[in-house]
């Protein structure tokens, strides 16, 4: 059975936007997670 207050995709990307923004440490890892790769890209 489906649940009635089912959400957008949109609501969702929103919903989760603001939690990260609240977390700085969420914040963090991200940027860190984009450094790492774009030195990856950097080496090849």
């Amino acid at each position: 059975m489906r649940k009635a207050n089912r959400k957008s995709f949109e609501e969702l990307v929103q919903q989760n936007k603001q939690e990260i923004l609240a977390d700085p440490q969420a914040i963090d890892q991200i940027e860190e997670k984009l450094e790492e790769r774009h030195e990856q890209h950097s080496a090849n």
